[in-house]
């Protein structure tokens, strides 16, 4: 029998100690499942855990939680609706006094509605959430032609008739938008889609539209509210956090 040669034997034990059909199968199937997940999957797993420390204050279904004008508001499609022609201030069960805002709305053509921030509520005399209120952002149109000449602090997202926010950042009217707020002390932040629309002290804040002040401005602490203006504007995600101070 002719012997093997030792360089062509010791190449076939290596081959064979490194041949394991177990561990190339395993490697072979994580590179295949990793390589397709949808981008998708991570971009939620990252939303979800961002959002840690949120709370819902709508359930989707009905208006638990919520007093004020409830007669004047309806849950439509899992999002609650303005009725149209009514109004109000529909407002939370709870009062906040820091805390982070995310909402998403919808906006009908020349919608009008607001967020009501640190609302006082029926007990503490209720009223105007613009002026009663620390303030109320504008929940708006902006660009329709009926608010062509508006001031510009009634413009979407503003502190409204304090402090004017950016333009330029809402979706095309029936698409939703994505809004979060940051109330924190007297300081107040409002970002649209992304972008950084407003960013204001309001106790620095000495100049009003038509010379009305606010007197509710300083309130540290209140209800969260939606101010309806008669138009069939929808929210169908209010979540809160509350901040230490």
């Amino acid at each position: 029998m002719l012997a093997v040669p030792p360089l062509v034997r010791t190449a076939s034990k290596s081959q064979k100690k490194n041949h394991n059909p177990s561990f190339s199968t395993f490697v072979a199937l994580v590179v295949s499942v990793v390589s397709f997940l949808p981008s998708s999957l991570f971009a939620e797993e990252s939303a979800s855990q961002s959002a840690s420390g949120y709370r819902s204050l709508f359930n989707g279904k009905d208006m638990a939680g919520w007093s004020g004008a409830v007669e004047n508001y309806e849950v439509v499609d899992g999002a609650l609706q303005c009725k149209k022609g009514k109004g109000g201030v529909l407002y939370t069960d709870e009062t906040f006094e820091d805390f982070k805002l995310q909402v998403e709305f919808q906006l009908p053509p020349a919608g009008n509605n607001g967020l009501a921030i640190r609302y006082p509520g029926k007990v503490a005399g209720g009223g105007d959430g613009a002026y009663v209120g620390m303030c109320e952002l504008q929940v708006l149109d902006t660009e329709h032609p009926k608010y062509a000449n508006i001031d510009p602090r009634q413009a979407h997202g503003s502190a409204y008739g304090m402090v004017a926010a950016k333009r330029g950042f809402l979706k095309p009217v029936g698409e939703w938008n994505y809004q979060t707020v940051q109330v924190k002390g007297s300081k107040i932040q409002v970002e649209l889609n992304g972008t950084l629309i407003l960013d204001a002290d309001l106790s620095t804040v000495t100049e009003y539209m038509n010379d009305k002040p606010h007197p509710g401005k300083d309130r540290t602490s209140g209800h969260i509210g939606l101010a309806g203006h008669s138009d069939p504007v929808r929210f169908r995600r209010i979540d809160v956090m509350p901040l230490p101070k």
